[in-house]
């Protein structure tokens, strides 16, 4: 299968390759309802080795890093309540956790969720977490600037593989936010 981007031996389209998912990314490729056809995610497969962003576009192809995401589990907190969400920035920003982050979410606080946090309550790997097949009710929120590329590559749930993804279709997520200044340099 041609990919839209990078230079992988192993790519097909998502629905194909679901026993490479964990399973709630799998569930949520298996009911996709945006408005981009589930066809157009593309799997890639990729070594765990070179999972880390520099690693992998010196292996894969340097033009990736101005076309992957990065999707971080913050945490906002507002008196007892705990509120978490996703956020979706180009790899080459960071999440403006104190400033856009905290506002949106309406809380006191926002910061990283621990690693634990992250990876238990998405059920994904670290480093391979996604914004495809989050928890129910869960913010997502999108850099616009993620939105506006023809394809991204962001994580599939795993170290070893990635997701090619429509930006567009990042709008259509379930609790899908998209903001302008999400992602700053």
């Amino acid at each position: 299968m041609d990919v839209p981007l990078g230079h992988f031996d192993t790519a097909a389209p998502a629905p194909d390759r679901l026993d490479e998912l964990t399973a709630p990314v799998a569930d949520a490729v298996r009911h996709w309802s945006g408005t981009v056809p589930a066809e157009q995610l593309v799997y890639v497969d990729t070594d765990p080795q070179w999972a880390d962003t520099a690693t992998f576009v010196e292996h894969y192809g340097r033009e990736l890093l101005e076309q992957s995401a990065n999707c971080v589990v913050v945490a906002g907190k507002r008196g007892g309540d705990t509120t978490l969400a996703a956020c979706v920035v180009l790899s080459t920003t960071r999440v403006d956790v104190n400033g856009v982050v905290r506002r949106q979410l309406g809380a006191r606080k926002a910061s990283f969720a621990s690693m634990d946090t992250a990876t238990g309550q998405t059920g994904m790997e670290y480093g391979g977490i996604t914004p495809i097949g989050l928890p129910g009710g869960w913010p997502v929120l999108v850099d616009a600037a993620v939105v506006d590329l023809p394809y991204v590559l962001v994580g599939s749930g795993r170290r070893r593989g990635k997701l090619l993804v429509p930006g567009k279709a990042f709008a259509d997520l379930p609790g899908a936010v998209v903001l302008d200044g999400l992602g700053v340099v």
